[in-house]
């Protein structure tokens, strides 16, 4: 593994989406980490249409910390993913760290990632050490965790943290990517020579309440299964496969037993032919429903719409401030 010199230049990006309850313990404790790792620092706050006064606490620490926060203010809520992908486009350092902003991982936890950064490689991922998360964050995240594995052949094991590090040219190859439908740490890693994982910690949150409901969770299991690779449409088709010789076989099963024990057997056949059809026609709305949802993600690719529109940025005094 190549070493690399000293990190110079750092960018902390966090999405924030009502979360006025952890905002200013969120930013004096980012504040103090950046200034003792001795690079010059940037801390992107993006606001993703908070209904809340955190629009109004992030334009305010922006103005209070010209030079090292960085707010940018979006007209609406895109979702996480879109408002990570508005800061990295904001961001100048030659090291970029995203971070939650619910402070259940702790931002005294970056220097790791820095100094792990520091060893050479492209991405530094995490996990999440005695994770203070429901039973069915934890059992859908590691079922998530698994089939990420297994499409993309990179094995890190704790995609759904937030706490990752990018180098420059990582974050750069991002941006080229028109797709709308991103998912951060393994579009990262289709990029990244190579990669690190390290434990960091995990802390309840104390203030304020998850984002993600439990059909938000399901739509995001559903949108990472469809957007990192057509493994679906390949399960499908093996499975269309096996539904289809288990088919011939059942067919010269009944054929067989129709000879030797008669049609009673199995009150003339009526009840098998209905299972059969009943597994084929489930089999084709699995098909259809999943076909449905690749066309739907290229019909939204073919729009080419933004991902999100900045309404603001916010670095400093009112007269520096950006409108769009």
């Amino acid at each position: 593994m190549k070493s690399m010199e000293k990190i110079k230049d750092l960018s902390l990006v966090i999405p924030v989406f009502n979360e006025e309850e952890n905002l200013e313990e969120l930013i004096s404790r980012c504040l103090g980490v950046c200034r003792k790792t001795g690079c010059s620092f940037e801390i992107i706050l993006v606001d993703d249409g908070s209904g809340d006064n955190s629009t109004a606490m992030i334009s305010r620490a922006a103005s209070e910390n010209p030079d090292q926060v960085v707010g940018v203010l979006l007209n609406r809520n895109y979702g996480q993913h879109a408002a990570v992908v508005a800061g990295l486009a904001e961001s100048c350092g030659d090291v970029v760290v995203t971070l939650d902003a619910d402070l259940q991982n702790p931002p005294e936890e970056i220097p790791k990632l820095l100094a792990e950064i520091e060893k050479g490689v492209d991405v530094v991922g995490t996990i999440r050490t005695n994770r203070r998360d429901s039973f069915f964050r934890k059992f859908s995240s590691g079922l998530v965790n698994s089939m990420v594995r297994r499409a993309t052949g990179v094995m890190m094991h704790d995609y759904g943290c937030m706490l990752r590090a990018y180098r420059r040219p990582i974050v750069e190859a991002m941006l080229q990517c028109p797709e709308r439908s991103t998912f951060i740490p393994i579009l990262a890693n289709s990029f990244a020579r190579s990669t690190g994982e390290i434990p960091v910690m995990h802390e309840a949150r104390t203030r304020g309440d998850s984002k993600y409901s439990f059909f938000k969770l399901v739509s995001l299991q559903f949108d990472l299964l469809t957007s990192m690779s057509t493994f679906p449409l390949r399960l499908l088709s093996f499975v269309g496969t096996i539904i289809a010789m288990s088919g011939i076989a059942f067919g010269v099963f009944l054929l067989a037993m129709r000879v030797f024990m008669g049609a009673d057997w199995a009150a003339q056949g009526v009840f098998t032919l209905f299972a059969v059809l009943f597994v084929f026609v489930g089999a084709q709305f699995i098909g259809l429903g999943l076909l449905g949802e690749y066309i739907g993600r290229i019909y939204q690719d073919v729009r080419a719409r933004p991902r999100y529109f900045i309404q603001e940025i916010v670095k400093g005094p009112a007269e520096q401030n950006i409108q769009h």
